[in-house]
């Protein structure tokens, strides 16, 4: 199947370029995509080589909503027509037959994927619009690490870090009765968290923030979630928690081993949680279902809406950091 795609080269130069996918096998499915969703950590963390998954070319995106146009004989539970959302893009070569790494791929016309697996696809909630949900990994993300760690009602929680999976932590903490303080150097994305349940809004930048967590609860914070994937941040963020609190490490801090004094972690017995991934279907479900049903209004969340056309020059801006986003849609039809 020919297709286009956005590329990324070893130099970080992003092109359109015509690629193929393989045919459609017998267990898989061919998605037309209508949407994209752009995550800047993740992304731009292989991009710059932070974290690998594949050599060079690279196709990045690991989310995304369409419609089903071939469905493989062995495929059951799926029809042609039918909106769907997906995580992966299986294969991939340019015109030249060079081979690209799908990183995963869904930034591409089209998809062809294992339907029935854990980065497969599953049918759109009715009443999910399609934009707004090509965004769904996000807040799955942050919905997964709130159920492992599990916030009770009345605790107080500290999302440190509030892009996209800050924000999906700050709307479930939300949503299950705790008190929560966003903290963030991005003046916009704090007034971003106080539309999804955040009480407290501190920037970092402007302010000491340990002091002024501890202004709000003088004994630490029953939860806190590293939400911004900097290793650096570990230190910062630990020391908000009270004695037998917890905390989540919710970021992604890439391959290289890290480091962390190790007294304030053990002096306040913490328990630790590492999320990995976005739960799998049960959570994005959930965060689809409750776009679907306005409980989760993550349309506030999308900076940026563009056509495929324009993806390069975006993608340039931001790796240059000229560009501030925070969500960002790319339209495939």
């Amino acid at each position: 199947m020919k297709a286009q795609a956005l590329i990324c080269d070893e130099k970080q130069r992003f092109t359109l370029e015509n690629v193929v996918l393989e045919d459609t096998k017998p267990d898989q499915i061919a998605i037309r995509t209508h949407f994209s969703g752009v995550s800047i950590g993740t992304e731009f963390a292989l991009i710059r080589n932070k974290i690998s998954w594949g050599p060079y070319p690279l196709c990045t995106g690991y989310m995304g909503t369409g419609v089903v146009e071939e469905v493989g004989a062995d495929v059951q539970g799926f029809q042609v027509g039918v909106a769907v959302y997906f995580r992966q893009n299986e294969s991939m070569t340019l015109a030249n037959g060079k081979r690209v790494s799908c990183v995963t791929g869904t930034h591409c016309s089209h998809a062809i994927l294992k339907p029935n697996t854990s980065h497969g696809a599953d049918h759109l909630v009715p009443g999910a619009g399609m934009d707004v949900a090509s965004m769904f990994v996000m807040p799955a993300v942050g919905l997964y690490g709130v159920d492992m760690a599990n916030p009770r009602t009345g605790w107080t929680v500290v999302v440190y870090g509030v892009g996209l999976i800050g924000l999906g932590v700050v709307a479930a903490c939300a949503q299950r009765g705790c008190r929560v303080i966003a903290v963030d150097i991005n003046e916009r994305n704090l007034t971003v968290a106080r539309k999804f349940g955040a009480d407290y809004l501190i920037n970092s930048k402007r302010n000491d923030m340990r002091d002024a967590v501890m202004e709000i609860v003088p004994d630490g914070a029953d939860a806190v979630f590293e939400c911004t994937g900097v290793p650096e941040c570990i230190d910062q963020a630990i020391p908000l928690c009270r004695t037998d609190g917890t905390f989540v490490w919710q970021g992604n801090y890439g391959s290289a081993p890290l480091t962390m004094h190790f007294l304030p972690a053990h002096g306040r017995r913490l328990r630790m949680f590492f999320p990995c991934d976005d739960g799998w279907q049960p959570f994005r479900r959930a965060v689809v279902k409750n776009m679907a049903m306005g409980v989760l209004p993550w349309e506030k969340t999308i900076t940026h809406r563009l056509s495929f056309t324009e993806a390069p020059g975006l993608f340039e801006r931001i790796n240059r950091g000229e560009e501030d986003v925070l969500g960002a849609i790319i339209q495939w039809v």
